[in-house]
């Protein structure tokens, strides 16, 4: 599995790593300052949040289907869940259902505890029909 991560500059600025774990991709974003959007708080910004969640998903699909294209979002929403705290934070994708062209993926962000996610993708994907 080439690791789809490295190939995306936002993704790398962001500091995201990716490993297998029980068959799962999980993919980390370690904090640094840069990603809080409240320094009040303080609490990450929804945006670095949200990227987490679509480049999961991307990668998931990259794992599932290795011989496509990057997938192209068509459709993407996210719900912020409870606000996101200045320590490292972790996602997986789950695919729901892939046709020929069109992939829906779910992805999950969480921090201390897996079962209090901070935030939820729902997305559909435009995968590349030129490759099977």
């Amino acid at each position: 599995m080439t690791d789809v991560l490295a190939e995306l500059p936002y993704a790398h600025f962001l500091g995201l790593t990716s490993a297998m774990h029980d068959d799962s991709l999980i993919v980390t974003m370690p904090f640094a300052d840069k990603l809080i959007g409240d320094p009040i708080l303080p609490a990450l910004h929804g945006g670095s949040t949200a990227a987490l969640l679509e480049f999961t998903a991307i990668a998931e699909i990259a794992r599932v289907y290795p011989g496509l294209h990057l997938p192209r979002p068509i459709n993407v929403s996210i719900a912020y869940l409870r606000s996101g705290k200045p320590v490292e934070v972790r996602a997986t994708a789950r695919i729901v259902r892939a046709g020929r062209r069109v992939a829906h993926v779910t992805a999950t962000a969480w921090q201390a505890e897996r079962d209090q996610p901070i935030a939820s993708l729902s997305a559909h994907f435009l995968m590349d029909i030129d490759n099977p």
